[in-house]
């Protein structure tokens, strides 16, 4: 008798991948049946993608690993044929990803806290007073819940709590690291109200949350598992306190009578310069190995974030340079490319970095990131791809070499240690000295150079505040503008005690700039084109130079800043960049020709936004910086 022949590798992977997309098409047809789901049955099919998900891995590592050779007898279109299956593994994946994650943010129903107590207590009987005031509660439930029915509709989500929170005051909500809690409104003021799983709510703080989508997304494999939400980003988003219009403005002492760090120099009929401990440049050469998020998400901006760091807090503000890429090489970022005209501030990897911090750990905290949005539910977010540390100073207070280093990344938060970016790249090999070498190539890295600055960029950065980062191919503009503050608020005031509003539009309106970088660029082009008409004498009269940089500074910034046409700056929408960059760019190309902005500004084609007393004069006790030393 015969014995059966075996299946070939190929076929038992095909049977077996069609076995697997009817245990798909099963759970996710499960999964929209009519009506809420209890969590029970959301956990268990949660479990069920899982679990799913690591079989269609076990058997893309199979296919991958398939060659024409291992089949007992010739198959026809063998490599048309595997890529069929890996094409359908690749559905299922995205499925099994876009199911895991609707699951987990599908929104609980309420339930009132008196009905889950008759549901545990079901042997116990209720007073007859209880259930004449039913009604009354179920109206009042009622009517709460169509109140608050609108904003958890546009900004309700889970998220998990990173450490233990006790209330601080009346209407705070105390809960525990891992807790998992539902925001139902997100207050501007960083202080956000949501319920926990027992029905509590109250206000929490946003800082102590992680988006549940993150915890979904790593589980799926869609990012590795040392990606976490961005900590530098959510900083931004709390206020100005981290931005560099904040800390372009003065400072006052700590009696709050005086300027810190703005002082005149009579000698020189000009703001003093002020040394500062760290002053120097840092170059961002580039960015290797970064792993590549899953096809469910898509990236819209790779950059990096650095600002000044003592290990426990953020000491300065936090500067973003964007980084560029090529589709050949997906895991290398570069930055400050080669391009025509003026390079995009935004994309300038040159840094000025000035610190008077006397911290022994001072340094700088660099934190790669990613902006993205879900392909499945147009969620928008930033992701950070793993940070570093270094540190300026010794250990015996000397500063660190001016040099290239080399820098490999950690993954998790800059308040978590010994995570890895990407576990299965680990740095901790085992093996020959060959192989921990080649490990070593593999981990994510930055490099950056450290560079002393000459005596005349020295001389020139210590007219800026004693602690700022910033590009260095618009300092110089960030330079005029101390002056011209120094000269408003030091030498041209009649009375220093005074605290009245300043009318000037150059120092109500230029901190925006700071937030708007294409407009910066403008400026910066503007008025790159009317220094080279300017004779050598002309350059070298300072008040003659500053009255210019007002006149180009007139003519094309403020119209920009409240021209209509201009579409609201926002990061990493390459719609709205490249509206907004065609809108300056024919903006600018009118001025060109009419030798001006005036004729575009009377022009009816040139809708303005209506005119609001804040772009005229400047407040600078509502603009400084408070001293907290």
């Amino acid at each position: 008798m015969l014995s059966r022949r075996a299946r070939d590798p190929m076929q038992v992977l095909r049977r077996r991948d069609r076995e697997l997309k009817l245990q798909v098409d099963s759970l996710v047809a499960e999964s929209q049946l009519k009506g809420a789901l209890e969590p029970s049955k959301r956990k268990d099919i949660y479990q069920r993608c899982i679990q799913l998900k690591q079989a269609v891995d076990e058997n893309k590592t199979v296919l991958q690993k398939l060659n024409k050779a291992d089949e007992a007898v010739p198959v026809g279109n063998y490599e048309k044929r595997k890529e069929e299956e890996l094409s359908l593994l690749e559905k299922l994946t995205c499925q099994l990803q876009e199911l895991a994650v609707g699951i987990s943010q599908e929104n609980v129903p309420e339930t009132d806290a008196c009905s889950e107590k008759e549901e545990d207590d079901d042997s116990t009987e209720e007073d007859e007073e209880e259930s004449e005031e039913s009604g009354r509660e179920e109206e009042e439930s009622e009517k709460e819940k169509q109140e608050q029915e609108s904003p958890r509709q546009s900004t309700g989500s889970d998220y998990i709590a990173l450490g233990d929170f006790a209330a601080q005051q009346a209407g705070d909500l105390t809960f525990k690291k891992g807790d998992i809690l539902h925001v139902i409104e997100k207050k501007p003021d960083g202080w956000w109200m949501a319920k926990d799983a027992d029905g509590n709510k109250g206000l929490i703080p946003r800082t102590y949350l992680e988006i549940n989508t993150i915890d979904v997304l790593t589980t799926m494999g869609t990012i590795p598992a040392g990606f976490r939400p961005s900590t530098l980003a959510q900083l931004l988003e709390e206020g100005n306190q981290f931005r560099e219009s904040y800390f372009l403005q003065p400072e006052l002492t700590t009696s709050q009578l005086a300027f810190r760090d703005l002082m005149w120099d009579a000698k020189a009929g000009t703001i003093k310069s002020r040394p500062s401990r760290v002053s120097l440049i840092l170059t961002l050469w580039s960015c290797k190995m970064i792993p590549l998020p899953g096809t469910s998400i898509q990236v819209l901006s790779r950059h990096v974030r650095l600002c000044l760091f003592d290990g426990s807090k953020v000491l300065s503000n936090i500067h973003t340079v964007r980084a560029t890429w090529q589709p050949k090489k997906p895991k290398t970022w570069s930055f400050s490319p080669q391009v025509t005209g003026i390079l995009p501030c935004v994309l300038d990897g040159d840094c000025f970095i000035r610190s008077n911090s006397s911290s022994p750990d001072l340094g700088i905290l660099f934190e790669l990131g990613i902006s993205y949005i879900r392909n499945s539910t147009g969620e928008r977010g930033e992701l950070s791809c793993g940070w570093v540390f270094l540190k300026l100073f010794d250990g015996s207070g000397v500063p660190v070499p001016t040099k290239t280093y080399e820098l490999f990344l950690n993954g998790g938060t800059p308040y978590e240690k010994g995570v890895e970016v990407d576990p299965s790249v680990s740095r901790r090999a085992q093996g020959s000295m060959f192989h921990q070498m080649i490990s070593m190539r593999r981990q994510p890295q930055l490099l950056v150079k450290l560079r002393s600055l000459n005596r005349r960029s020295r001389a020139m950065l210590s007219l800026l505040p004693e602690t700022l980062i910033g590009n260095m191919c618009s300092s110089h503009l960030l330079i005029f503008y101390r002056q011209i503050l120094g000269d408003v608020l030091l030498r041209d005031r009649m009375n220093l005690q005074s605290a009245d509003l300043i009318s000037h539009p150059l120092l109500a309106t230029f901190p925006k700039l700071m937030e708007q970088p294409d407009l910066m660029d403008a400026l910066r082009s503007s008025w790159a084109e009317k220094e080279s008409t300017l004779k050598r004498s002309e350059k070298r009269d300072k008040e003659f130079l500053k009255a210019k940089f007002l006149l180009v500074y007139h003519d094309c910034v403020l119209p920009l800043l409240h021209s209509t046409l201009l579409p609201p700056f926002k990061w990493a929408e390459e719609e709205t960049e490249a509206a907004r960059w065609k809108a300056i760019a024919d903006f600018l190309k009118q001025n060109q020709e009419n030798e001006g902005s005036l004729k575009a500004l009377l022009s009816p084609d040139g809708v303005h936004e209506p005119f609001d007393l804040s772009e005229q004069t400047y407040d600078f006790l509502g603009e400084i910086r408070k001293n907290t030393a």
